[in-house]
Parts: structure tokens; C-alpha cells; sequence
């Protein structure tokens, strides 16, 4: 049996780890975003009628990571501040909001 090449096993590593990033951000988006954003982040029904504006819009995509990293840990208008998580929560949330809004 042929031994791995350690860089193959360190790309191997970083894939996994960005993998397991990203669904933990889907999974943190599902429990603290999607009742008011939607799974899909266009809003549910009750986002709408709070005034959620969707991921797609051109107000959303404007903003910059630095925004939506303050909306999230400050709250904004309705939404509630989550000061309780972690800087690479808010990233991979604002990571998560971007691919949404494509």
C-alpha cells in the first residue's frame, strides 16, 4: 500500500473542516435565523410581516460583511442582538447569508 503524501492528508483536512464549518452555520442559521428569515432567507411568513427583507435584495447585497456582522451581534429594528456568539459564528453566518442571497 502507497503512502499519502502529508499535503494530500492537509487538503484532506481543510475540505473536512470547511465542510463541517458550513453546516454548522446552516445548522446555527436553521435554529437562530430561520424563523424569521426563512430557510431559504427570503422571509417566512411571519419575517414578512416584521419587515425581513430577503438575502436576494439589492438592500442585502449591498451591505457590507462588517454590516451584517453588527446586525447579527447588535440586533437591528426587530431583529434581537446575538451577542452570545462566537466571531467565527457571526462569519460563517455572514458566509451563510451571502450564499443564500445568490
Amino acid at each position: 500500500m502507497k503512502r499519502m503524501s502529508p499535503w494530500l492528508l492537509l487538503v484532506a483536512f481543510i475540505v473536512s473542516v470547511n465542510c463541517f464549518a458550513d453546516s454548522d452555520s446552516a445548522a446555527l442559521f436553521k435554529s437562530k435565523c430561520a424563523m424569521c428569515h426563512g430557510p431559504d432567507g427570503t422571509g417566512s411568513t411571519m419575517g414578512q410581516k416584521l419587515g425581513v427583507k430577503s438575502y436576494k435584495s439589492p438592500d442585502i447585497k449591498k451591505q457590507s460583511d462588517a454590516d451584517l456582522k453588527n446586525s447579527i451581534t447588535n440586533g437591528k429594528g426587530k431583529m434581537p442582538a446575538y451577542k452570545s456568539l462566537t466571531p467565527e459564528q457571526v462569519d460563517g453566518l455572514v458566509k451563510y447569508v451571502r450564499e443564500l442571497g445568490k
